[in-house]
C-alpha cells in the first residue's frame, strides 16, 4: 500500500517543550516507510521562539535555528519550507510538540489569536487548493484550525484546548489513542498522540493509524 506516495513531514525543531516531538516525528517517518511510501522532510529557516533545558524544563540562555535542529531528526537531509512545492509531495504531515504552537505558530502564547508563520500558511493552503491530504499530530492541529476554515479535527480531550480550537472555527471530535478523526471536505486528518497519557508504544499506533488513514484516501 501507497507505493511511491511521498509525505511533506514539516519539523519544528528538536524536543517536545521547544520544537518537534521526537517520538511523534520519528515513529511518522518510520509508518511512512513501513507502508511502503516515502518523504521529505522539511522545517522554516527562522529561529526558535526559545530554548528549553528538557531536564528541568527552565528556558536557556541560547539561540537556535528551527531549520538547524529539525536537521537532527532528519538526519541532515531536510528543505527550508521556502521551497516546498505541493506538486512534488502527495500530502503534507505536521508531527506534535510545543514547536507547533511557538515556533510554526503562537497558539502557545496567544491562543485563538494566534498567528501562524507565513510559510506554514502557504504549505497548508497550496497542499488544500491542490486537493491533498493534511495530516497533524497531538497539538499540531491547531495550526491547521487557523489557516482553514471550518475544519474537523481532534486534539485529543483537553477542555481548555478544544475551547480554543472551536474558538477559531474548527469543530472538534474527541478521540483516543490509534483513533483518526477525517474531515473528507478539507482532506484533514488528525490524531491525538501526546495531547493524551501516553507511551510510545501509543505514539506509534497513532502515528501508524494516521499514515494509514491518508494512504487509503491517495490509493
Amino acid at each position: 500500500m501507497g507505493s511511491e506516495k511521498t509525505f511533506a513531514v514539516v519539523l519544528a525543531g528538536c524536543g517536545v517543550y521547544d520544537g518537534s516531538e521526537i517520538h511523534e516525528a520519528v515513529m511518522t517517518l518510520y509508518a511512512i516507510r513501513k507502508h511502503g511510501a516515502k518523504y521529505k522532510i522539511f522545517a522554516p529557516d527562522i529561529a526558535q521562539h526559545h530554548v528549553v533545558n528538557h531536564i528541568t524544563g527552565e528556558e536557556m540562555a541560547e539561540h537556535r535555528n528551527v531549520l538547524v535542529e529539525s536537521a537532527r531528526i532528519a538526519r541532515g537531509d531536510i528543505a527550508p519550507l521556502s521551497t516546498f512545492d505541493p506538486a512534488t509531495v502527495d500530502c503534507i504531515i505536521f508531527p506534535g510538540g510545543f514547536g507547533a504552537a511557538k515556533n510554526l505558530s503562537t497558539f502557545a502564547f496567544e491562543g485563538s489569536n494566534c498567528k501562524v508563520n507565513p510559510q506554514v500558511e502557504r504549505a497548508i493552503k497550496l497542499t488544500h487548493g491542490a486537493k491533498k491530504p493534511i495530516g497533524a499530530l497531538c497539538i499540531a492541529p491547531v495550526v491547521v484550525a487557523q489557516v482553514l476554515d471550518n475544519v474537523q479535527l481532534t486534539i485529543g480531550n483537553d477542555k481548555d484546548t478544544v475551547f480554543a480550537l472551536e474558538k477559531m472555527g474548527a469543530n472538534h471530535t474527541i478521540a483516543n489513542h490509534g483513533e483518526v478523526v477525517v474531515d473528507k471536505n478539507n482532506l484533514v486528518f488528525t490524531t491525538p498522540c501526546y495531547m493524551l497519557d501516553a507511551t510510545i508504544v501509543d505514539i506509534a499506533e497513532g502515528a501508524n493509524a494516521i499514515v494509514l488513514e491518508m494512504l487509503k484516501h491517495m490509493k
